[in-house]
């Protein structure tokens, strides 16, 4: 075997592979289990069964590129969700005439629940429309 082969080709096209697989498959689970059934195939019909610790290998690396992968595609829509809400705001907030008033303004919400108080701080009028720019698990 190659040392380029094996320290170079196969891990640059796992991760890119496993880039392409990830945003087929939307499952890391599943694009490590692809990568580790087909390198399995490899080692057993193309090369020696010192392959295999490679095959697990890459397979840790394809699941790796997946996982952050998907988080980094989960944050990007995050910003742009945000910067489109933002500037749907801004746009709503330059038609209002009575602007300058709304600036010092601040609704304050005091809700029990239990022995628990929360306490909400917003600076909208409408209440019934929320748009969060926050992170959250879906």
């Amino acid at each position: 075997m190659d040392i380029i082969l094996l320290f170079f080709a196969l891990p640059i096209s796992t991760i890119i592979l496993a880039i392409v697989l990830q945003k087929v498959l939307k499952c890391p689970i599943l694009v490590a289990a692809t990568f580790f059934a087909i390198y399995l195939i490899v080692t057993f019909t193309a090369f020696d069964s010192d392959f295999l610790i490679f095959a697990i290998v890459y397979s840790i690396i394809a699941y790796i590129t997946a996982v952050l992968t998907k988080y980094i595609s989960r944050l990007i829509e995050e910003l742009n969700r945000c910067h489109e809400n933002q500037c749907n705001n801004n746009n709503n907030n330059d038609n209002n005439d009575n602007n300058a008033t709304n600036v010092g303004r601040a609704n304050v919400t005091l809700t029990t629940n239990g022995a628990n108080p929360v306490l909400f701080l917003t600076n909208r009028n409408d209440n019934t429309t929320r748009r969060n720019c926050c992170l959250r698990r879906r």
